[in-house]
């Protein structure tokens, strides 16, 4: 099992929408490593949940339900998408400010690569987030 990240604005689409959805897909990523990353997920790995420009802060866990899908909103069927489901919602959002202030967490591609939507967490990474976040 592997650990992402994915970045949503909430405006367009929050954790509570994915709530409401219960399985949401996840498309109209055009960005190659993002691309590369969404590709190589896998069911059951698990998904941070991200809020970006509004909030900045990681809200909720997500599972991949269905993965090595092509985006549906591509009609040239070169870029990737996957399926997630809601599992948990945290009991304290983690900041990018608090991840920022994290020695450990310094090479976080949320903190190195502030721009790709989809990145890959460490297990190292992943049990720091959780342990901010309250589990």
């Amino acid at each position: 099992m592997k650990y992402w990240l994915m970045k949503s604005e909430p405006f367009k689409y929050s954790w509570d929408d994915l709530v409401a959805e219960k399985e949401g897909t996840w498309d109209g990523v055009r960005n190659h490593r993002a691309k590369n990353n969404l590709a190589a997920m896998e069911v059951g790995d698990q998904v941070l949940f991200y809020h970006s420009r509004k909030g900045l802060e990681i809200v909720g866990i997500a599972e991949v339900s269905v993965a090595g899908i092509t985006d549906p909103t591509d009609e040239t069927g070169k870029w990737a998408a996957v399926k997630i489901v809601p599992k948990t919602k945290l009991p304290k959002p983690v900041t990018l400010k608090d991840v920022k202030t994290v020695e450990q967490l310094e090479d976080m591609e949320l903190v190195r690569l502030s721009r790709l939507s989809v990145s890959e967490v460490k297990p190292e990474e992943w049990s720091i987030v959780m342990s901010m976040a309250g589990i």
